[in-house]
């Protein structure tokens, strides 16, 4: 008797967001580091096609490239040969040392502009729509967009999973291999603030996309399993573009929002091979039920098949 060959897992290979980048003005297929290198390997050919001016270059730069070079650098040293910790925290910046909450720069801003009016566009449409989650009225789930597979994936993948695996050895960093992603709104007469919790992940990036907006902080306790967990709460204000980094299990908010519509791309990161041994959300082992896509990011261990036709 014979047990069938394991399916295979298709990927994408790491080069997605940052390699064969198409700029449609200039008809080219470019690799992308940073500016520097742009100018180094496709200058001569980007001015011969019309890229003359510094008007032009800059335009290039923030039209055609969705990550900014700060967080394509991080995650770059971060697969790099020797890279640890210490070397990866003076390429973002630390907010909380005690607390391990770190921020760095995610997006370009005519990412997060042309990221908003496609979000803009499903929110008016009649296309059917989940709450993001359970705490949240406004905003979208990413997969409904059609945006999980050839957005977060690959950023999960091949540029977070990198970082996190040295900022957060101990909480499956280097084993994300689920998410949920969805983008949160908050505006007048609609989700203003939101309250004390923590997330349903191991780890959780949240990144400010805009509009024009006061208030809304976020603000962080300790773990939140600790009892004195939110006796000094740390403020932290919300950057287009930028992305903050924290725990899952770190107890957090949002403060009330002043004026202005502020939207936020949130992306639960989740390692089964944490959370397979303790649900975060009950503190039990996982009673699994079966569900679709991701699910809640735990796995369960199938079976082998039995090859009928070698039984014959």
């Amino acid at each position: 008797m014979a047990t069938a060959a394991a399916p295979r897992r298709f990927c994408r290979c790491a080069c997605f967001c940052s390699e064969n980048l198409y700029v449609a003005r200039y008809g080219l297929h470019v690799r992308f580091r940073d500016e520097r290198q742009l100018r180094e390997d496709y200058g001569p050919i980007l001015r011969s096609r019309g890229c003359v001016s510094p008007k032009d270059f800059q335009q290039l730069l923030e039209e055609d490239v969705a990550l900014a070079p700060e967080f394509l650098a991080a995650a770059e040293y971060s697969t790099s040969p020797g890279a640890d910790l210490e070397g990866l925290l003076q390429r973002l910046e630390t907010v909380s040392e005690e607390q391990r909450i770190y921020r760095l720069p995610v997006f370009t801003a005519p990412f997060c502009q042309a990221l908003l009016q496609e979000l803009e566009h499903f929110e008016q449409s009649d296309m059917p729509k989940g709450r993001p989650n359970t705490m949240n009225n406004y905003g979208v789930l990413l997969h409904e967009l059609g945006l999980d597979e050839p957005l977060v994936t690959p950023l999960r993948e091949h540029f977070l999973q990198p970082l996190m695996a040295l900022l957060y050895p101990d909480c499956g960093g280097g084993w994300l291999d689920s998410h949920r992603a969805f983008v949160v709104k908050y505006a007048p007469g609609q989700d203003r603030e939101l309250g004390c919790h923590y997330d349903n992940a191991e780890l959780t990036i949240n990144v400010a996309l805009g509009k024009a907006f006061t208030g809304g902080a976020l603000y962080f306790g300790g773990l939140f399993q600790a009892p004195s967990a939110l006796t000094r709460p740390l403020e932290v204000e919300h950057v287009v573009g930028q992305g903050i980094l924290h725990r899952g299990g770190q107890l957090h908010g949002a403060r009330p929002l002043g004026t202005g519509e502020r939207w936020n791309l949130v992306v639960w990161l989740r390692a089964s091979a944490v959370r397979n041994h303790l649900c975060p959300m009950c503190g039990r082992k996982p009673d699994l039920v079966d569900d679709e896509g991701f699910g809640d990011g735990f796995t369960r261990e199938e079976p082998p098949t039995v090859d009928v036709c070698a039984l014959t």
